[in-house]
């Protein structure tokens, strides 16, 4: 519950949009099993769940594996784009 009942409007927890880069899953593993959810127009959402699980369970681990090797040179590239900070707000 203390998830929800963090205050997400703070600035400070949000530096920039960059942030959303460092997560592998959103710029790789989800683009590859978007190709596979979507491919064909979806009936409901009982479909679309199965597919997502279906798409995840068929997701080859070298996706994932390439997704991590990026992640660390996003990260570097943040901090040099925001400075010293950025690490102190990763690495605390």
């Amino acid at each position: 519950m203390q998830l929800l009942s963090t205050d997400t409007t703070n600035a400070s927890l949000h530096p920039t949009n960059t942030v959303a880069d460092l997560n592998p899953v959103d710029y790789k593993v989800w683009a590859v099993m978007q190709e596979k959810v979507y491919n064909t127009k979806i009936a409901n959402v009982y479909e679309l769940c199965d597919r997502i699980v279906n798409a995840w369970e068929e997701l080859d681990q070298r996706v994932i594996n390439a997704a991590v090797r990026q992640w660390r040179s996003r990260l570097y590239a943040l901090v040099c784009l925001l400075g010293v900070d950025a690490f102190n707000i990763f690495c605390d």
